[in-house]
């Protein structure tokens, strides 16, 4: 019966001890859930990239882009566009979260609009202006070196939201050529390469990182050279998006020395952006990815060149900023993702929280206390009573000894933690006191 009645009064002490304890432990998980559905720590599991035409360089990196965020449990879906104007577009009517965007791409107007942000530049996206060699032989040298000589030349633009004729359209106003002068067609990447291929365009343009298969291929091919920008340099002093940048002699091929010299080219730099709505989380892993797949060293940047944060058209967010400059978070070294981000986005709360709880920690000891002391001292009211009643009724003992021992047999069974032991004892010896004072008075003088 020992290990029963011990076992028992564990248990009824956990009772109070919980019952105690409750309102405070409930309030905190009540502030814990609020907290939560304020800050929404964890991202969603889907988020939408806007990419670029099959092929294209902007294909190459959402694959391994959503690779890179699989690893996390996050879903990227690929959204195949024309390029970096249509990117814009989307991200700006809300149907991608994220998307490529060249810089030059957009108006001053779409800057100030405001809402979205940007995760750094990623790379950079030469202008590639291929031609074919049988076309030129009629312009001296035999090669293409001016903007100006391309009136003469069948030339493909690309498409409206490729992005490439709003920025070609920038480089003739430069060179004070018309466009409405020359023989211009906006055909889509793959079928302005077959057609140019084939001899049915003289010229093709293509903004893109080297990369892009195309562009790889092109510069492979027999009878097709590429413009060198003579004026590079200034042409990045006119139109401030626009970097010089030099395609060394035999980084294509160097077994086959292509290219066979070195070529001046002009770039523009493509950001990845995304709407504010975006979730935080999401993004620090999109710019901790961009430090992975853009930090090593390429044709045309050093090694940790890439990606950058100055400069930028958009305002640049605070999270691509710190992952960009910090790298991965402490806790992202050691713990899982979801993890890791949740304690490094409630931490804080988590602080608030427990400030506001410890002052209310500390009435559950004095209300532990009065509970287990009521389970004694409730019963002083009924022992006033009888012990009253005796001074009153003397004659009354018998039958008032008879309610002490129902008193004291209840008493008994009360189970408190040892530390109150004494107070139940104490309380015993009274009832004994006033029993004996009960037998007393109707026993014989």
């Amino acid at each position: 019966m020992r290990p029963v009645r011990a076992l028992r009064s564990t248990l009824v002490s956990l009772r109070d001890l919980l019952i105690s304890a409750g309102p405070v432990a409930l309030l905190a998980v009540g502030l814990l859930v609020l907290a939560y559905l304020w800050l929404d720590p964890n991202p969603p599991r889907r988020v939408t990239l806007a990419t670029g035409p099959a092929q294209s360089a902007y294909d190459e990196f959402g694959q391994r882009y959503r690779k890179a965020l699989a690893a996390h449990g996050i879903e990227v879906l690929l959204l195949a566009s024309e390029g970096s104007s249509a990117n814009l577009q989307l991200l700006r009517e809300g149907k991608a979260d994220l998307g490529f965007v060249q810089g030059g791409s957009s108006d001053r107007a779409v800057i100030e609009e405001g809402g979205l942000l940007s995760l750094g530049s990623l790379f950079v996206e030469p202008v590639w202006l291929f031609y074919r060699e049988d076309a030129a032989k009629a312009m001296p040298g035999g090669a293409v070196t001016a903007l100006a000589q391309l009136q003469e030349l069948r030339l493909n633009v690309g498409t409206t939201g490729s992005g490439v004729p709003h920025l070609m359209n920038q480089l003739f106003e430069a060179n004070k050529v018309d466009p409405a002068q020359l023989k211009l067609s906006r055909l889509e990447q793959t079928p302005a390469t077959v057609a140019f291929l084939a001899g049915e365009l003289d010229a093709i343009v293509f903004a893109s990182a080297p990369q892009s298969l195309m562009v790889q291929m092109l510069l492979m091919t027999p009878g097709v050279r590429l413009m060198d920008f003579s004026q590079s340099e200034a042409y990045s002093r006119r139109l401030p998006f626009l970097t010089p940048v030099l395609l060394p002699r035999g980084v294509v091929d160097l077994a086959g020395d292509q290219p066979p010299r070195d070529v001046r080219l002009v770039a523009t730099t493509t950001a990845l952006l995304t709407r504010q709505q975006t979730h935080p989380a999401l993004l620090q892993l999109f710019a901790q990815a961009a430090r992975e797949l853009h930090g090593p060293a390429g044709w045309f940047n050093r090694a940790g060149s890439f990606p950058a944060i100055d400069h930028s058209e958009y305002p640049v967010s605070p999270e691509a900023e710190r992952a960009i400059r910090g790298g991965k978070p402490f806790l992202q070294r050691w713990l899982a993702f979801w993890l890791a981000n949740l304690v490094e986005r409630m931490w804080l709360v988590l602080g608030l929280i427990l400030a506001v709880l410890l002052p209310l920690s500390r009435v559950v000891p004095p209300l532990y206390q009065f509970r287990i002391r009521s389970r004694v001292f409730r019963w002083y009211a009924q022992l006033r009573d009888i012990e009253n009643r005796l001074h009153e009724q003397a004659a009354q003992g018998a039958e008032l000894a008879r309610e002490l021992d129902t008193l004291d047999e209840k008493v008994g069974r009360i189970s408190v933690p040892l530390a109150y032991a004494d107070e139940l004892y104490a309380l015993r010896n009274n009832i004994a006191v006033v029993r004996r004072k009960a037998v007393g008075a109707v026993e014989p003088a």
